[in-house]
């Protein structure tokens, strides 16, 4: 069984670069996946400032696993596409400062009441762009399942990896949840196409709980994700609304907590990276 690396979206503890620090190490943590850091998305910083964080992170021990990207997480029928390339092309920049070698991204929102189908040779033509993109760069671009998106059931997944195969998968036990699938049947359908997982789980209502708490199937799912080789994983708490969630969410959409409050981005940090360890082997 492999050894698991663990990072986190450390944003949730803290907005600002030195507090997420603070927290991946009082949590014996390998690094971050960096989402959003003082006041910024990852994908807007400047080289300047990617360099600025290396140095912290390295200096505290620590490496950037993934860039948290928000590439892909756009309107398929509506917004910019050209433009959204270019910033796929800055955030594999800020990937190559940061050391990071997996950009995670998204299959584009579907107009609320389209038939994905319809838009599915759109999109897949755009993910193939995406990928051109990253060719031959050494990072590696890995679709995350979301809700709303084109990929956000197995199938649809599924079909993104086979026609895509340049993307890798992280697969979201929550999300998955928070879109009525079936979470067992899709890692079935999905792991020999996952690279890395995040650690969310979630309630039947999609609210969000510890890992181990909802109906994710973590602890199996962790298991078999282990003894098939996996090394890493990034804890994703969604415990409380923490500083630029509303940013992460389609317009008229909120997330859910279920039953869990904590004082602060740090607590509830803190007691998801306790619960994932609860589920470690060995840990």
């Amino acid at each position: 069984m492999s050894k698991v690396r663990i990072y986190g979206f450390a944003d949730e503890a803290s907005p600002r670069i030195d507090g997420q620090i603070d927290a991946l190490v009082r949590n014996r943590m390998d690094g971050l996946e960096i989402r959003n850091v003082d006041g910024e998305n990852v994908s807007d910083i400047s080289l300047e400032k990617a360099r600025e964080v290396r140095r912290k992170l390295e200096a505290a021990g620590l490496a950037i696993w993934s860039i948290g990207s928000p590439i892909g997480k756009i309107d398929i029928a509506k917004d910019d596409f050209p433009s959204h390339l270019d910033k796929l092309r800055h955030t594999l920049d800020i990937a190559e400062i940061l050391g990071a070698r997996r950009v995670r991204m998204f299959s584009f929102y579907i107009p609320a009441g389209d038939d994905p189908a319809a838009w599915r040779g759109e999109v897949l033509d755009r993910l193939n762009r995406m990928a051109d993109l990253a060719e031959g760069t050494g990072i590696q671009l890995c679709h995350e399942n979301e809700k709303g998106i084109y990929g956000d059931n197995a199938a649809r997944c599924l079909d993104i990896h086979r026609s895509v195969p340049r993307l890798a998968g992280v697969f979201d036990p929550a999300n998955f949840i928070q879109t009525g699938q079936d979470v067992a049947e899709a890692w079935e359908a999905l792991k020999p196409y996952v690279d890395y997982m995040h650690v969310k789980d979630a309630l039947a209502d999609g609210s969000v709980v510890p890992a181990g708490r909802g109906i994710g199937s973590l602890a199996v799912i962790l298991r078999d994700y282990l003894a098939r080789g996996g090394t890493a994983l990034t804890l994703e708490p969604h415990l409380r609304v923490f500083d630029g969630l509303s940013a992460l969410e389609r317009a008229g959409e909120a997330s859910r907590v279920g039953g869990y409050a904590y004082a602060s981005g740090d607590e509830a940090f803190d007691a998801a990276a306790a619960a994932l360890r609860e589920l470690l082997p060995g840990d």
